[in-house]
């Protein structure tokens, strides 16, 4: 009953198998191979889009690289207050930027409301010489509430975004999750709505160690200055074909998809249980694969005594995190622990 992280969880076999695949014989290096090469070509499909794809092995470094390449250090990055680049990343993004400013937003369920969008950018212009202007605006999804932006609250957000000049990131560390749940496509999701560099992680969902930093659009014009910054900052790997190879049998089948939806009916399930439960209920819309309820401390005592690991959110939650590989079993077990 291990609910701690998807970040626990095991790779799956065929990603393992993929490894073993990729040890076979000698390949360019630094992703010049062909597994790298098909994964791109994987990616441009999926997305129904020309691309550039960088690969790295963490969702910090993929979104630091990334906006690196979007603000300058005298300039704003707008998130949420609960965003991973600026809880949990010790200060990557401020780093790899040289010292951008992050300027986090408050909102319910993690999310940023338009309106104060909008406050913000009529408070930090762009032509005011003592001020920072905001250059980029970063948006996690699924979020680190586990909630998922429905399209029209991309739009609603995505939209004063690009008219201020700000180009938008997507923290996408559980990407394929909020993607089975709306039930769009990559594309309708991404740069279709005003995204220009897409953070894919694999990590969460099967893969051992694996992103994916996407440039759409006009973004792709700065592919060879987000390489050299991967170069710099020792993110480029000699055999990339490595991390490529994870990616290349995550996606092949919708197995990607697959493996979140799986996540997803587990943390559905889980939530539903537990929040029929007295002294439980939902602290936040369960959207993905992240289960957040406020519970009633014997309640979590018997989960405890039980050996279900879950994690106490700052905010006095408990957070249960459903992998690819949690079983219908451990759900059930975890529902009849914590009903006593």
């Amino acid at each position: 009953m291990n609910f701690l992280s998807d970040t626990t969880a095991p790779a799956h076999p065929l990603v393992l198998k993929a490894l073993a695949d990729a040890n076979d014989g000698f390949a360019p290096s630094y992703g010049a191979d062909p597994i790298t090469a098909r994964v791109r070509s994987r990616l441009a499909d999926l997305f129904e889009t020309d691309l550039e794809v960088l690969l790295t092995t963490s969702g910090t470094a993929a979104n630091a690289l990334a906006l690196s390449i979007l603000s300058g250090p005298d300039e704003t990055i707008i998130c949420h207050d609960e965003a991973h680049i600026h809880r949990d990343e010790r200060g990557a993004p401020e780093f790899f930027t040289g010292g951008a400013k992050l300027l986090p937003i408050k909102g319910a369920n993690a999310k940023i409301a338009p309106a104060d969008l909008k406050a913000v950018l009529a408070e930090w212009p762009q032509d005011f010489v003592h001020t920072p202007p905001p250059r980029v605006l970063s948006l996690s999804q699924l979020n680190e509430s586990g909630c998922a932006y429905a399209l029209a609250e991309l739009d609603a957000l995505i939209g004063p975004a690009k008219a201020a000049g700000l180009a938008v990131h997507m923290d996408g560390a559980r990407f394929s999750n909020a993607l089975v749940r709306l039930g769009c496509s990559p594309a309708d999701m991404t740069w279709r709505r005003g995204v220009d560099v897409l953070c894919l992680g694999a990590t969460k969902n099967g893969a051992m160690a694996a992103e994916a930093v996407i440039l759409f659009g006009a973004a792709k014009a700065r592919f060879a200055r987000l390489q050299a910054r991967q170069k710099r900052a020792g993110h480029m790997l000699p055999k990339m074909r490595y991390v490529a190879a994870q990616l290349d049998a995550w996606l092949a089948g919708d197995m990607w998809l697959t493996l979140a939806r799986d996540a997803n009916a587990a943390a559905a399930a889980l939530a539903q249980g537990l929040s029929a439960l007295d002294g439980v209920e939902l602290a936040q819309p369960c959207d993905g694969n992240e289960v957040f309820v406020r519970m009633d401390a014997d309640i979590a005592g018997r989960l405890q005594d039980a050996g279900a690991g879950f994690y106490a959110w700052p905010d006095g939650s408990a957070r249960f995190v459903a992998s690819w590989c949690t079983g219908i079993d451990d759900v059930e077990a975890a529902i009849a622990a914590a009903r006593g």
